[in-house]
């Protein structure tokens, strides 16, 4: 029996399920930046004048948050593109 075509098969599974779960790392930079924001919006709200020192350093913390959703979309990229190719000449 050839079991070349079974891990073939459980390869790019194995590849699929992690790109999936790889761009679920969306979903959590979605929600801390707008809870960012929302509370910046409160600040500035409660005290007009510190509203340029609210403002960068509210950028800086989107800025930094935004690149974990920029971690997951690349890894869900290489793991649909390049890891399939990669595990399919392995296994031969």
């Amino acid at each position: 029996m050839d079991f070349t075509v079974l891990a073939k098969g459980i390869a790019l599974m194995g590849c699929a399920i992690g790109a999936g779960l790889a761009l679920i790392a969306g979903i959590g930079p979605g929600i801390g930046e707008g809870n960012a924001v929302a509370k910046a919006l409160e600040a500035i709200g409660r005290q007009p004048e510190c509203k340029g020192d609210v403002q960068s350093t509210m950028l800086l913390g989107v800025a930094l948050a935004e690149t974990t959703g920029i971690y997951g979309f690349v890894t869900g990229l290489l793991l649909i593109f390049v890891a399939p190719g990669m595990f399919m000449n392995y296994l031969g």
